[in-house]
Parts: C-alpha cells; structure tokens; sequence
C-alpha cells in the first residue's frame, strides 16, 4: 500500500507541473493568434496596374536599347519614367549647362520613383519575413502542446503498468491477480498507442490580411501589394526563363511540394483562407511558402540594380 500512495504522489506532482506548462503554452497561442505584423495605418494602394503588353512597348522604346536592356525599359514603363528618360537622351546632345543641369533634375525625378519602388519592395519583404516568424512561433508551441501530451501518455502508461504491477502483488487471488496484470498492461498499451497519433493537436490561426492568398489565386484582389510589386511578380519577362510569371512558378512549386498536386485540397486549404486550425505540418508548410516569397520579393532587386547601372551609363 504505501508503494501505490508514493508512486500517486510522484504521478500528481508531475501531472501537475505539465498542466502549468500546458497553460503557458496556450496563453502564448493567444497571444499569436492574431497577426502582429500588419503596419499601423495601411495605405490603399491603387489596383491600377501597368500595361502588360510589353512587346509593344519594347516596341515603341527601341532606341533605348542601346542603353537599356529589356526588363530596365519595362520597369522604367512601370515607373511611368519612359518621358524623363528619353528627354534626358535629347538633352544629352546638348553640352550647355543648363541642359547639363536639367540632365540632373530628371534623373532625380527618376530615382524618387525607384526609392519608392525599392521602399515598396522592402515593405512587403519584411512582412512575408515577420508573418513567417509569427508561423515559426506558434508552430514550436503546437509542437510543445504535442510533446506534452505525448509526455502525459507515456507517464499514464507507465503509472498504468506500475499500478498494475503493484496491486499484482498485493492481491493473493490468482484469478484476479491475472485479470489485474492484463487490464493494467492493456491500459498501458492503449496509451502508448494514443501517441502514435499522426496529425496531433490543432489550434487556432487568424491572419485575415492573407498575403498567400492573392498569390496562389493570381489576381490582386486586396490592398496588400503595391501595383509595382504585383507588376514584378505577374510579369513574364522578369522571371529566369520568361514563360510564366514569377509566382505562376511559385503556385507550381506550391502544388507539387506543399500539396502533393492535389488542386482541389490546395484550393480549400486553411493556408488560402482568413484563418482556422492549424495542424503543425500546416504550420509548416505556411511557414515555408512565405519564406519563399520573401526571397522571390527580394530578387526584384536585382532588377532594379541593372536599371540603376544602366541609368549611370546614360548619365555618364
């Protein structure tokens, strides 16, 4: 008897101390529950966007292209700097001063318009990165809430087997000594298999503001992006081999790696949605999605490094 009343005394302390982790935890996914990463005043962007037809206005601009490559005449379109830029080739016949000075005066007005653009790129990078973080938080807590009930099973399978054990020994009907070994093993097993559980525990996850939706939809349906931004991303002839977009090529990877190319469960996944229960390889597959279009934002930059390069080339 006085085994059995110490091994339930070392059973509810350490049940107890779990149930204080357990707490934590979940006052943590309260606190995550709701995104922290959306900016204190949203600006509403306009969803005008430039033109698309870019063979037309490659076109139109050929005689930039001693100067400029390609995708520096498409962004300068975007930019709406296709006027300055050609003014500034006029002027450049011109060695007066005050063309000189006015040579100055139009690549200033140009390059307030690319510290927009790389401001706007910088924006929406560190929001993918923050969301991504928020996702990696929350996950190592589902993670934890999964450790410790698979921790709280095993310490019941254990206490079952040692219980069983116990009172084995105590009971001196063979009978029931038997029936007593077999029920507690039983238990424990039953247990024991409770944490093979493969999908684990659920929680809560609300991000109304879902940057992954306009991406894996392809429409720029929400203010979330500026319309320089979802030009890049949507462009043809600023991704590596210029036969689809930037994020139709995203949108594939997702389907095949993060959804096994089963459409209709990418299409009604939590992911896409304003939020719900999340499993922790959700999570993870959330996580990892933002992460890639954090990198794919920050590519654009190198873009917009080649127009500044060209542009000093026409200055110079």
């Amino acid at each position: 008897m006085k085994k059995l009343l110490y091994l339930f005394a070392i059973f509810s302390i350490i049940t107890s101390c779990v149930s204080k982790k357990n707490q934590a935890i979940k006052q943590n996914i309260l606190t995550l529950k709701d995104s922290y990463c959306k900016a204190p005043f949203q600006y509403n962007y306009t969803k005008k966007l430039p033109s698309y037809n870019s063979d037309s206005i490659l076109a139109a601009n050929k005689e930039l292209k001693s100067t400029f490559s390609d995708q520096s005449i498409l962004i300068l379109n975007a930019l709406d700097n296709l006027d300055e830029v050609n003014k500034i080739m006029e002027l450049k016949k011109d060695s007066s001063l005050s063309a000189q000075v006015r040579v100055l005066q139009l690549k200033t007005k140009i390059n307030s318009k690319i510290t927009i653009a790389l401001t706007e790129l910088d924006a929406v990078a560190a929001e993918f990165d923050c969301e991504g973080e928020r996702v990696a938080q929350i996950g190592s807590y589902v993670d934890n809430l999964n450790a410790s009930r698979n921790n709280k099973l095993i310490l019941y399978s254990i206490a079952a087997g040692a219980a069983a054990s116990i009172a084995g020994g105590i009971v001196k009907d063979q009978g029931w000594s038997s029936a007593i070994d077999i029920s507690g093993g039983a238990l424990g097993a039953g247990f024991g298999l409770a944490t093979l559980n493969p999908k684990g525990k659920k929680v809560e996850f609300i991000h109304q503001r879902n940057l992954l939706r306009d991406i894996w939809r392809e429409k720029l349906e929400s203010p979330n992006f500026p319309p320089f931004i979802w030009y890049m991303y949507t462009e043809k002839k600023f991704s590596n081999k210029e036969a689809s977009s930037i994020i139709r090529n995203m949108k594939q990877r997702w389907l095949h790696y993060q959804f096994d190319d089963n459409k209709n469960a990418a299409d009604s996944s939590v992911i896409f949605s304003d939020g719900g229960f999340y499993r922790a390889d959700d999570l993870q597959n959330r996580a990892a999605m933002l992460n890639q279009m954090q990198s794919a934002t920050r590519t654009i930059n190198q873009n917009i490094n080649y127009l500044l390069l060209d542009l000093d080339k026409l200055i110079l």
